[in-house]
């Protein structure tokens, strides 16, 4: 991965690499075996997340890269839900005292799972784990075809309030090119049963950059979008390799991507919308939560299954990844076989020492429209952020942010820009451990 200049920042593709956190998980190494109670016994554990993975689909988008596969059966799916709820049991054992403030339900495909199965992980986090699932908001990842009126009664009964759903496209021929089997009319009646449990907060998932996509037809999906009244929508631009599917030179592509995020920003904008982050746009009608604040900055999260992530400060912790189909079997197959015993150390993730700590919470505040607090930052580091970033000096001068009185904040070329300054701002060491990876 490059290290970008400040005046490449304006003249090389604004699409270079997600972040949505830090490090990125291809940094990630084997690590010396340590116990998940020594590793949490420091930390603050009265605000966490709380999430659990289902690495199961029906298919495997073009466009996917996530821990998770479309080769399963009943008896396997059975065995991995065991294999959680003897992991959480561990897990909760070395936690202690925990409360959580977050839970989410991802993957994968949550809804992929048999409805008794799905049942069953959501005991997993109210009985086990002890999260209180009436008291704190939750997130769970459905896609059309497993959005049943059934498994959707099932989550609302146990107090999910947001539904998030991959919609991409509401043209049929887009959607295809991505290797997915939904229709536009699947899409909508989903969104109707959702709609009509009343689950607070719905996100809809769209992309730009498709094969075959207009800006006209760009525009066609999130006007249908709208007429669902999202509290959340997020726009993402395709990654791909240069040239996949598409036909267009590098230089074509990214002006195609910037044109249909300027024009979807500004029609989301006029509908009432607030940009969150290059990606996510909150309506002004979201309901507000009085549950208890989670600060992704600050706050641990705690992962179960295979293929989920645990935050500490210092510690980033996970199993292994891939995305080729043998690879994540391979993986899949060790985890369901582990003892009891191994699910209480950590042996693969990455160390987070003070300067990659300090430029997580960077990354996480100036990446979202909260800003980055440099009083904030003096509190959390006792030292100050413009000393230890000089760097960021840099994005003020080409205008890509801004300081406004405390705040750091990036501009709205800085925000369309952000997957750009996010690898910008990565250190020397994760470059280097992501350009050493090997994806499997």
């Amino acid at each position: 991965m490059p290290t970008l200049s400040p005046s490449s920042l304006l003249s090389q593709s604004p699409y270079q690499t997600y972040v949505y956190s830090y490090p990125h998980k291809t940094a990630y190494r084997p690590l010396q075996a340590r116990s998940l109670s020594e590793i949490w016994s420091t930390e603050k554990r009265d605000a966490l997340f709380l999430y659990i993975h289902i690495p199961f689909c029906e298919m495997r988008c073009g466009f996917c890269n996530l821990f998770t596969t479309v080769n399963h059966n009943d008896e396997f799916v059975n065995q991995y839900v065991k294999t959680v709820q003897r992991q959480a049991h561990r897990i909760k054992a070395a936690l202690g005292k925990v409360q959580f403030a977050r839970f989410a339900l991802g993957g994968g495909t949550p809804t992929q799972l048999p409805i008794a199965a799905l049942e069953a992980v959501l005991d997993v986090a109210e009985e086990t784990m002890g999260a209180k699932l009436a008291e704190i908001p939750i997130s769970v990842e459905v896609s059309p075809e497993t959005a049943t009126i059934e498994k959707l009664q099932l989550l609302r009964d146990r107090h999910v309030d947001r539904i998030s759903i991959g919609v991409q496209s509401f043209i049929d021929q887009e959607v295809l090119a991505t290797q997915r089997r939904q229709t536009s009319t699947q899409v909508q009646a989903a969104l109707m049963r959702i709609r009509n449990l009343g689950f607070p907060t719905l996100n809809l998932d769209l992309i730009y950059g498709l094969p075959g996509q207009t800006i006209e037809t760009w525009l066609h999906s999130i006007r249908t979008a709208l007429q669902f009244q999202p509290e959340e929508i997020y726009l993402y631009p395709l990654y791909v390799r240069p040239l996949t599917g598409l036909g267009l030179s590098d230089r074509e592509w990214d002006d195609s991507r910037l044109a249909c995020y300027r024009v979807g920003r500004a029609l989301l904008q006029a509908e009432g919308y607030t940009q969150v982050s290059m990606r996510m746009f909150r309506a002004n009608h979201t309901p507000a939560t009085s549950s208890p604040v989670y600060c992704c900055q600050a706050d641990g999260m705690v992962g179960l299954g295979c293929g989920a992530r645990s935050y500490t400060r210092s510690l980033h912790y996970s199993n292994e990844y891939a995305v080729n189909a043998k690879e994540v079997r391979h993986i899949l197959e060790h985890y369901v076989t582990r003892e009891d015993a191994d699910f209480d150390t950590a042996s693969y993730g990455f160390a987070l020492n003070r300067e990659e700590q300090q430029r997580r919470f960077l990354l996480l505040s100036l990446l979202s429209n909260e800003g980055l607090s440099v009083a904030h930052y003096r509190d959390r580091f006792h030292s100050n952020l413009l000393a230890d970033f000089p760097k960021l000096q840099q994005l003020l001068d080409w205008h890509l942010a801004s300081l406004q009185a405390d705040l750091l904040l990036l501009t709205e070329a800085g925000i369309e820009r952000s997957d750009a300054i996010g690898p910008w701002l990565f250190s020397y060491q994760v470059h280097s451990l992501m350009t050493q990876y090997t994806l499997k």
